[in-house]
Parts: C-alpha cells; structure tokens; sequence
C-alpha cells in the first residue's frame, strides 16, 4: 500500500474570522482531494471516533467534503496517523463503520485526512 505524505506548512494566524477557518479547513481537504481524482465534492456532517484502546475515546464532529464508494476526505483537530483506525458515524444515520487513515495533508496549519473504508463499500456516502 502506498502511502501518501504531503507538504507541512504551520503559520501563527492571529485575527482570524470563524470564516475564513472553514474556508482554510475547504482547501486543505481539496489540496489533498488531488490525489484522489475520482472522488466528487460531498458534504455531510460526521462524527468521527478513535479506535485507540482505552477508556478516553477522542472524538469529534466535522463534514466530508470529498467522498464516494470506499474513500472519504475530511479535516480534523485529532492526532491521527497513518494506518490508524477509526470509526465514522454520519449524524443521520448514526450507524458507524470502520475505515483506515491512508492519506494526510497539513496545509496552513490544517490537516486533512483520506481514508479507506476497512469492510468495502458504504452505501450513506453516495446519499446526499
């Protein structure tokens, strides 16, 4: 399996709008949506959980925005690495599966992460 590791840029940004934080969190996920051609832009809100071992699970809450079949892309604030595994939980459904971090990009103090869902296909990710 090829793993994908890109550009890490941090930059102290001071004064910034709510605004303009999404529109930086958008741009990380679509740097790294170039290594995915095929995946069309998305947006659904998802929870997104740690499979570490141990009482604390972290978790939160934030949107694909790239995704189909067997890969989504979305930004997160959690300490994920590579061939990590976590759970994703769309808040409409709340049935979580299983996927695999396969891919990070850091752009501008953001980071964006590609996985591969581990038991195939998911029917919710083609659902608007």
């Amino acid at each position: 399996m090829s793993r994908i590791a890109l550009g890490v840029s941090f930059h102290k940004r001071e004064g910034t709008l709510g605004m303009s934080l999404i529109a930086d969190e958008r741009e990380c996920a679509k740097q790294l949506a170039k290594f995915f051609p095929d995946l069309p832009a998305t947006r659904f809100l998802v929870r997104v959980q740690s499979a570490r071992p141990g009482r604390e699970k972290l978790q939160e809450s934030t949107v694909v925005e790239f995704g189909m079949g067997q890969f989504a892309i979305f930004t997160t604030s959690l300490p994920l690495e590579f061939d990590e595994r976590i759970r994703l939980v769309q808040h409409s459904r709340g049935k979580p599966v299983e996927a695999e971090v396969i891919a990070l990009q850091y752009h501008e103090g953001m980071k964006a992460v590609a996985v591969r869902f581990v038991e195939g296909t998911w029917d919710w990710i083609m659902q608007p």
